[in-house]
């Protein structure tokens, strides 16, 4: 058997008969064989591995459940094409000229970026580095420039609001995510296509995504409108937040305030009572993220993926 057929089946086993392709890979669990990755990027002049970028202070990658799911999910989906996975953070300016360093000295093929702000400098920086990377959310302002993948957040939030008009609520807050995201928009957009001529600004407060603001939050809501009866959270892990405030005021959910939370992570089920969320398909969005990334390293144009959420019902609601 020769080298090139050999060869062909480590890369992918095109061009290759499945008797052969069965042979081969026979003959590779027999003695164990290990593809030699530093040989390999010497001919391929790829680093065979690839960065994630996270945008946000380090002790995020922590407390939100969220960004540990995703890591997950695409260190997974990484693994599949035997490629290996760099974790940064870059939510500082040395933080972000040092990955912009990292990425341009051509340390790895593609990046995965999580949470990047309006007018993130690392945005800008990462074209400046020419190596291609894809986003979670839409990266406002550079939209039509960068891979990235969605969920329909305007539409999801849209749903749980009409799903607690339906429960008979009439006085609706809401906490938002981060304004300069496109999530914390797209949901609170959603929110206010519901209410239509009934948005009022007093029943809206800004958080982070983190349980601390949604506390924070929640009180400043409650203090602006007592008789509130709901309140739409923009992430779960806010939604704990808001959960720990009404239960300090002495407010039960969901008798008196149902309470409706976005992503469907592991706090949704830790809340007492658990939440009533929007579920976003987190395997999903690992693999579409890691599927974009390599089509772009191959040199593909830019390309966005939107997938749907669902409403997932239980206690808070």
């Amino acid at each position: 058997m020769s080298r090139g057929t050999v060869s062909r089946v480590l890369n992918g086993g095109h061009y290759v008969s499945p008797a052969t392709l069965d042979a081969v890979n026979r003959a590779i669990k027999k003695t164990r064989y290990v593809v030699n990755q530093h040989a390999r990027s010497l001919v391929t002049q790829r680093s065979e591995s690839v960065a994630f970028i996270l945008s946000e202070p380090t002790e995020r990658l922590f407390s939100d459940p969220n960004f540990i799911v995703l890591l997950r999910g695409c260190t997974q989906e990484l693994a599949e094409h035997d490629i290996g996975l760099f974790v940064w953070i870059a939510s500082s300016t040395s933080e972000r000229n040092r990955v912009t360093r990292f990425l341009a000295a051509g340390h790895v093929d593609g990046a995965l970026l999580v949470s990047a702000h309006a007018g993130d400098p690392l945005l800008n920086l990462l074209g400046k580095a020419s190596v291609p990377y894809v986003a979670i959310g839409a990266p406002l302002g550079h939209e039509s420039e960068t891979s990235y993948v969605a969920v329909d957040e305007r539409g999801g939030a849209r749903t749980m609001v009409e799903y607690l008009r339906s429960a008979g609520r009439s006085r609706i807050a809401t906490i938002t995510g981060p304004l300069d995201t496109s999530g914390g928009r797209g949901r609170l957009e959603g929110y206010r296509d519901v209410l239509g001529g009934d948005f009022n600004p007093a029943l809206v407060a800004e958080g982070d995504y983190s349980q601390d603001s949604g506390e924070r939050a929640m009180d400043v809501l409650l203090e602006r409108c007592p008789d509130l009866d709901a309140v739409f959270v923009a992430s779960d892990a806010m939604g704990l937040g808001a959960l720990i405030a009404l239960h300090r005021a002495g407010r039960r959910v969901p008798e008196d305030v149902a309470v409706g939370g976005f992503d469907d992570s592991s706090a949704a089920l830790a809340a007492r009572p658990a939440l009533t969320t929007i579920r976003q398909p987190w395997q999903r969005i690992s693999r579409e993220m890691v599927r974009l990334l390599m089509v772009s390293i191959e040199g593909a144009e830019p390309a966005a993926v939107i997938l749907p959420t669902e409403l997932v019902r239980r206690e808070s609601a």
